[in-house]
């Protein structure tokens, strides 16, 4: 039982909780006195009114209390399946067990709770708890229940063939989308708080026997370590726990897609989902997986393969063309045909800004646009991003301040920068195509090739939970190349990726190429 120095200690440092959830001792246990708790309990919930003390008796002559959270529990259960069964007048029997309590009430989940911290816990997540006189323990029952978005098609990941459904922000929700996709035990979700004012659940999911054990734990470690005041969407813990925080490529995916989920746990790599976010983490990625489109593997693979082939094409025009455009017009004028140079210097007769001004104005503009595009309303988006580049593209060049090939050159890397899969892979292009275009107004294509070194040096350093980025080229995986620049057909994959799928490298029996049954003669 408190005594009044020990609750007013207790009551002084209730924030204690707040900032440091994980310390709970012998102060912070429940009292047999009804009274003490529901004090206690009132102080720390002071100027909440959505949160709801709701104080009865059982059976008409034991004094109980139920507290929860007014839009995150279920009242509709609590009235039928908690109060109603409780209230009812009794035969003079007394509810001073667990037990007995547990079969009066109509609920299959219930859990026994002994601390404050864990009332805090239980409150938080709209799991109505229940205190009965003189007992100190409690009775967390499982009847939350709040407003979700529903499943629908991720838009940033939209495909012609494959699945229409996409995680939501409910984090159960999505770990039993996974399941749909994976029906085995094999499949293990560990769950996890991080977040001192948040505590926001975060799970580890992995496929026993397909991921490193060495991988698993060293997520659980980066994730362990984190000591931050909230955790609201799975970008906060991206940053903390990547290898090179000042890479401008991303070194985890986040995908919304459950069936990009499930095929990375197949392959031996891990899932990091946050409850809140329809982002999902995956974790080791190479900067080929960045590159691949789910779609790639609903399609035939002859398809695929020239469509990823051109996909890699583009990533390339979307960080050099406009830097080798000014490269070509500032130094290198004899290596552009003659009728072209012509063409282009006619263009440019009035413009009255040297080629890597002009670009840098281009780019700049089109990425406003682009960003005024995302931001806008969607019914209004599309049409400025699209009529504001038309409109002022074509009132540049009459005003003679942009030369017409400029807009072609930009409306081309603008095209291609929109094939990159990833959003965030597309970003780091876009960001690294501004150097590059000075080092070309600088240094001709002297400044490209040394830009273009620079980028491949960090690649070849940088890793992704150890694994190097630019595998399976850099170290050579000869076995791997099946499904890197091309997407070879599924009857020749028969091994999973050697750094994630090392403990279980068959993915599939070898001799399954179609053809036409023979038959017997």
């Amino acid at each position: 039982m408190f005594t009044r120095n020990r609750r007013k200690k207790f009551l002084k440092e209730k924030f204690l909780y707040t900032q440091h959830p994980q310390v709970a001792g012998q102060e912070d246990s429940l009292s047999s006195d009804l009274d003490e708790n529901l004090q206690v309990l009132s102080s720390m919930y002071q100027d909440c009114y959505d949160v709801i003390f709701k104080t009865f008796l059982i059976g008409g002559q034991t004094k109980a209390v139920l507290i929860y959270i007014d839009g995150l529990s279920n009242i509709e259960e609590i009235d039928d399946h908690v109060l109603t069964p409780l209230m009812e007048e009794t035969d003079g029997r007394v509810y001073s067990s667990l037990d007995m309590l547990e079969k009066k009430l109509h609920i299959s989940k219930t859990k026994e709770i002994k601390t404050f911290k864990e009332c805090i816990e239980h409150i938080s997540i709209g799991d109505p708890i229940l205190l009965v006189q003189k007992n100190d323990w409690g009775i967390a029952m499982g009847l939350c229940k709040w407003e979700k978005r529903s499943i629908e098609e991720p838009q940033a990941e939209s495909v012609v063939r494959g699945p229409r459904e996409g995680f939501v922000e409910t984090l159960a929700v999505n770990t039993s989308l996974v399941r749909r996709k994976i029906k085995s035990p094999a499949l293990k979700m560990q769950p996890m708080k991080i977040g001192r004012y948040t505590n926001t659940y975060v799970v580890i999911a992995y496929v026993e026997g397909l991921a490193d054990q060495t991988l698993i734990e060293e997520v659980k470690n980066r994730l362990q370590r984190i000591e931050i005041d909230s955790v609201l969407e799975s970008g906060y813990i991206e940053e903390l726990i990547e290898d090179n925080s000042y890479s401008p490529f991303p070194q985890l995916i986040n995908t919304e897609r459950p069936d990009v989920a499930a095929a990375n746990l197949l392959e031996g790599r891990v899932l990091i989902l946050v409850d809140g976010t329809p982002f999902v983490l995956i974790a080791p990625i190479t900067f080929f997986s960045l590159l691949q489109s789910p779609e790639d593997y609903y399609q035939r693979f002859l398809i695929s393969s020239v469509v990823r082939i051109l996909r890699f094409v583009f990533m390339v025009f979307s960080l050099v063309l406009p830097s080798i455009y000014v490269a070509l017009l500032t130094y290198h004028q004899e290596m552009v045909p003659t009728n072209l140079l012509i063409s282009a210097a006619s263009s440019r007769e009035t413009v009255p800004f040297p080629a890597l001004v002009e670009a840098l104005m281009m780019e700049i503009t089109f990425e406003a646009l682009r960003e005024a595009g995302v931001r806008l309303p969607k019914q209004v988006g599309a049409a400025v991003s699209i009529v504001g580049a038309l409109v002022i593209g074509q009132a540049a060049v009459q005003a003679g301040l942009i030369s017409a090939p400029m807009i072609i050159v930009v409306a081309i890397t603008g095209i291609a920068s929109f094939m990159v899969p990833h959003y965030s892979q597309g970003i780091s292009l876009r960001m690294l195509r501004f150097p590059i275009m000075l080092l070309a107004g600088s240094l001709g294509l002297l400044g490209i090739m040394l830009g273009v070194i620079t980028i491949v040096v960090h690649l070849c350093t940088l890793r992704s939970f150890g694994v190097p980025y630019l595998s399976p080229i850099a170290p050579l995986k000869g076995r791997e190349l099946k499904d890197a620049l091309i997407r070879a057909p599924w009857w020749k994959m028969n091994t999973r990726p050697h750094l994630t799928g090392e403990f279980n490298p068959t993915r599939q029996s070898s001799g399954q190429k179609p053809g036409p049954s023979k038959g017997k003669e």
